[in-house]
């Protein structure tokens, strides 16, 4: 992960809800659920110094990475690089009938993805699923604006926590306005990220670039809803 890798994280098991996320470091080792061991998934492989071929390797399994590329390839776009068929399955792990559909097999078993069905469903997955991995590595291009105004006289301390009718409060005087309920609510792994953030810095006064990484975090929640509203993919048997 210091050579500007990326990696999927997923439980093999979970009790919580599926939540798959992508990081460019090294997590905690239950990031992506409260209870279980995430596993760690980078997309290229790097030799050990003392060897002498120093080539990176992509991390996919030769026999499926062949079949992905042969389904995928189209004249548009021809064959799929590496990243595109990784955003491929970032997509496809965040549809939700693909969660709905597999649900019990999630919590019990690493998850499994099915092939695209046409060049059409991989380039559309693939398409929001490098939206979403640019979204949750919190990258600036991909946020965009964050209206959602931090107002009210005082001292910025977190003190009680709550959301009332768009707004988030994080004292008496002082809040967030325009949070949309979904994004206050949202689950990634188990946790609510909108109101964990915020009740783990309870006792603790927001800095301006605090503010700035809260409405950051309501922008990629909501964000991360809509989108994944938008995935649509046939399942007619994960691989």
């Amino acid at each position: 992960m210091l050579h500007g890798n990326i990696a999927l994280l997923t439980p093999r098991m979970t009790q919580d809800e599926f939540s798959p996320l992508v990081s460019r470091s090294i997590v905690s080792n239950k990031t992506a659920s409260r209870y279980d061991q995430s596993y760690f998934f980078p997309l290229y492989l790097y030799p050990d110094e003392q060897q002498l071929d120093q080539t990176r390797r992509v991390n996919f399994d030769p026999k499926i990475h062949k079949a992905i590329v042969a389904a995928a390839k189209d004249k548009a776009h021809g064959a799929p690089g590496e990243v595109a068929i990784f955003d491929y399955i970032y997509g496809v792990l965040h549809c939700p009938a693909y969660r709905e559909t597999y649900k019990e097999f999630l919590k019990i078993d690493f998850p499994r993805v099915p092939y695209p069905p046409s060049p059409e469903v991989f380039w559309d997955v693939s398409a929001k699923g490098t939206v979403l991995r640019e979204l949750h590595l919190m990258e600036d291009a991909a946020i965009g604006e964050t209206p959602y105004k931090f107002t009210g006289a005082g001292d910025s301390l977190v003190g009680k926590v709550e959301y009332d009718g768009g707004v988030v409060r994080i004292n008496k005087n002082q809040g967030f306005e325009g949070v949309p309920e979904i994004a206050w609510n949202f689950h990634v792994g188990g946790y609510q990220p909108a109101q964990k953030w915020l009740k783990d810095r309870k006792g603790r006064a927001l800095s301006f670039d605090d503010i700035r990484h809260y409405q950051k975090i309501i922008k990629i929640l909501s964000e991360t809803d809509r989108i994944m509203k938008t995935i649509i993919m046939p399942l007619d048997g994960a691989k």
